[in-house]
C-alpha cells in the first residue's frame, strides 16, 4: 500500500513532513485533510495504529478547536463521539497524518519519523 499523507498546504509542519518524505525517497499519496478529512473509521484505525491517546488526535492550537470550545467538551465525550467530532472538520485534526495501513504517525517530529518510517 502506498503511504497516505493527510496534509494541509498552509501548515508549516505539513510542509516539513512532505520535505522529509521526499528527502527519504518515500512515495506517498497526498490527501488534502481540510477538503477530504479521514472518515470516522479511518480516524479510528489511524488512532489505534499510532498508539496515541485519542485526545492527541486534536489540533489543540487550531482556531476551530478554540471556537467550538472542544477542550471543555472532551472530558465528557466517549472515544466514539471524539472520532465523530474529528471527522466533521479536517481543521480539528492534528496534522500531518501519515499511514501505510499498518502504522501511523500524527504530527511531525523528525526523530519519531525516522524511527517509524526511516529506511
Amino acid at each position: 500500500m502506498t503511504m497516505k499523507a493527510y496534509l494541509y498546504n498552509k501548515c508549516g509542519t505539513c510542509q516539513k513532513a512532505k520535505k522529509w518524505l521526499e528527502k527519504e525517497g518515500i512515495s506517498f499519496e497526498e490527501i488534502p485533510i481540510v477538503e477530504q478529512p479521514p472518515t470516522k473509521e479511518e480516524l479510528r484505525q489511524i488512532w489505534q495504529q499510532s498508539g496515541l491517546d485519542i485526545k492527541k488526535m486534536f489540533n489543540t492550537s487550531g482556531q476551530v478547536y478554540r471556537e467550538q470550545g472542544v477542550k471543555d467538551k472532551l472530558p465528557g465525550m466517549s472515544e466514539d463521539e471524539m472520532l465523530e467530532l474529528l471527522a466533521t472538520d479536517g481543521k480539528l485534526i492534528k496534522r500531518p497524518i501519515l499511514t501505510d495501513g499498518k502504522k501511523a504517525t500524527v504530527g511531525f517530529k523528525e526523530d519519531n519519523m525516522q524511527d517509524v518510517w526511516g529506511k
